[in-house]
């Protein structure tokens, strides 16, 4: 009798962060699924968009010459896939393939005088053109990729290719990328928060999270007598901001820990402590790093726009120029999340409540192909 369970192949020319974060966890919630995995390591991302398809192609050949059998293939945006197909098919493999976008170079923060960004943004559409099927971790992540490409189409004025921005809808969805919250939920509720109000950032120490805004709201608030305290996490780079290193000085008073925590357990332990987690970033297609804190306990305090809008309600959400003020208000008021809040704002996007999505997104991808 011929097995159910499905094999897929899943490519990931940047296996890291929250592309690793997020394979792992596929793998782990689908496990009536077979899954191989191919992946290079999270580094030079244009370089990965440009020539990770050759190599890929070539571990994909001697993969089926070596007998391994796939039901499809699912990658992320990293790879041009339109190179990819069309050297697995001048081999005679014909497999569906699904992308799962992260995040599209069409809403990516860019310099204006990089005119290289075109390439990037172009191999993000040929590779959704000629994939089977998309997914987007949020409405925003998808309606900012269609109005890039509506953007994009208007260069050329004399073809017009307009209703390829209908079809890239239609084989689209919008799902979750899935996050478990085990960890942090086994850690109980047991940490004790220090009696000052406890403002967090947990994310990437990089211009595109606006570093310079939060810090200088919180060397306002610090001038004017505000009762805080400060936990500085979020991982760090070779090359980051020079305004962490001012804010370790000017902020050195607020400080319990300034600085990357690479064990999840001690930097869950932490989120625990927290009390307010901020955001100010530039571009957020998702926003796994506040979901997180939120679920350990912490206030949101997000601006009013970018993927923020799905995850949470107008209340915890910030109009331009409010930041000061919503976070003065909620350090004078130093409110805990309750437990029944948390897991309400958490819980929808989980691997057990989204798990079911990937698998009927999947399956759909193989019929469509054997159809």
């Amino acid at each position: 009798m011929q097995s159910l369970k499905k094999h897929y192949l899943i490519i990931e020319p940047y296996y890291g962060g929250s592309h690793k974060i997020f394979i792992q966890g596929l793998q782990k919630e689908l496990r009536d699924q077979d899954f191989t995995l191919l992946t290079l390591p999270a580094r030079k991302w244009k370089m990965r968009m440009q020539l990770a398809a050759p190599w890929m192609a070539e571990q994909i050949i001697g993969f089926i010459q070596n007998g391994y059998r796939f039901d499809g293939i699912l990658t992320s945006t990293f790879i041009d896939v339109a190179v990819l197909r069309s050297l697995l098919a001048g081999r005679g493999i014909l497999l569906p393939v699904a992308i799962y976008f992260h995040e599209n170079q069409f809403a990516y923060p860019s310099r204006p005088q990089d005119q290289a960004r075109f390439q990037f943004t172009a191999i993000n559409f040929t590779s959704a053109l000629c994939a089977d099927s998309l997914a987007f971790n949020s409405e925003y992540n998808r309606s900012t990729f269609l109005s890039g490409i509506r953007r994009y189409l208007k260069k050329a004025a004399d073809i017009n290719l307009h209703h390829l921005v209908n079809d890239l809808f239609e084989k689209s969805t919008v799902i979750s990328p899935g996050m478990d919250f085990s960890p942090i939920d086994a850690l109980g509720q047991g940490t004790e928060r220090p009696t000052s109000p406890v403002v967090v950032w947990n994310h990437r120490w990089e211009h595109d999270k606006n570093p310079n805004s939060f810090f200088s709201t919180l060397f306002e608030l610090s001038e004017q007598g505000a009762d805080f305290q400060l936990l500085v996490l979020g991982e760090t780079f070779q090359d980051s901001p020079e305004i962490f290193d001012k804010a370790k000085t000017r902020l050195a008073k607020h400080l319990l820990h300034f600085g990357y925590v690479p064990d999840r357990t001690r930097y869950y332990k932490m989120l625990q402590r927290g009390t307010i987690v901020v955001s100010t970033a530039i571009h957020e297609f998702f926003g796994m790093s506040v979901l997180e804190a939120v679920r350990a306990g912490c206030v949101p305090l997000v601006p009013d726009r970018l993927a923020y809008q799905e995850l949470f309600p107008v209340e915890f959400r910030y109009k331009k120029n409010q930041l000061k003020k919503r976070l003065g208000d909620l350090i004078d008021r130093n409110e805990q999340m309750s437990q029944e809040k948390s897991q309400a704002l958490t819980t929808p996007h989980s691997w057990k409540t989204v798990g079911a999505e990937y698998v009927h997104w999947l399956s759909a991808l193989r019929k469509e192909e054997r159809s």
